[in-house]
């Protein structure tokens, strides 16, 4: 009489790994064109906040289960080499440009979110400060450059872990350079960031972050330690 009643199975509490078998549903459906980005976003916001399996299910109940898997009532583990990370390759690239350059004199500037990187990206600084955010970012073309020069000012750059960055800069009576942090092994298609310019007295950053989508089994699996 003591034994405690089991709980419905859309109740039951969702695992790191159920939360990484769904976001691999709509990675895949991505890819296939299923899905556009904006959708693909909205639901792997959704898939992200759930808490039991029931807030799962919705996700993917229009898509067709890939070949060779079983039921969809739960979802199914996958292997750590599946789960890295969502895709950042070609779905990334395309789009108008949502701007062209950032300018700080004596102040501030920020840029970040959603928006598309053109192929030539202009920031620079006279006694101030600018700080550029492409986790969240699309990119007009796969290969882009950021011509980051500043004159006693700072320039910090945050890119995401798994797209490819090159860094070139002078800096004089100052810093140009990027943080020593590990990239992932990038995947086909994936955008190419080059970082080129002047320090005068001041510095130019790039600093490497996992994107905000990541949960914390993704970061693990990618060597990162405590999710943002």
């Amino acid at each position: 009489m003591n034994q405690p009643i089991p709980a419905e199975p859309e109740r039951m509490r969702a695992s790191d790994a159920d939360r990484d078998a769904v976001a691999a549903r709509l990675r895949e459906a991505l890819a296939e064109g299923r899905l556009d980005a904006e959708e693909h976003s909205e639901r792997l916001d959704i898939v992200l906040g759930a808490k039991t399996m029931g807030e799962l299910v919705p996700v993917t109940h229009d898509l067709p289960e890939p070949a060779g898997s079983g039921a969809r009532d739960a979802p199914a583990p996958i292997s750590a080499s599946t789960a890295a990370r969502p895709v950042y390759g070609r779905e990334r690239v395309g789009g108008e440009p949502t701007g062209y350059a950032s300018l700080a004199v004596m102040g501030g500037s920020t840029r970040g979110g959603n928006w598309t990187v053109p192929k030539n990206y202009t920031a620079f600084a006279l006694m101030g400060g600018i700080e550029l955010d492409l986790r969240e970012a699309r990119f007009a073309e796969r290969e882009t450059t950021i011509y980051a020069n500043t004159i006693m000012g700072g320039i910090g750059i945050i890119v995401p872990d798994d797209i490819e960055v090159q860094v070139s800069g002078i800096g004089i009576m100052g810093g140009y350079g990027q943080e020593a942090t590990p990239s992932s092994v990038t995947e086909p298609g994936t955008p190419v960031v080059r970082v080129v310019g002047l320090a005068v007295m001041g510095g130019v950053g790039v600093e490497r972050r996992p994107r905000q989508h990541q949960t914390k089994a993704q970061q693990k699996k990618l060597g990162h330690g405590n999710a943002e």
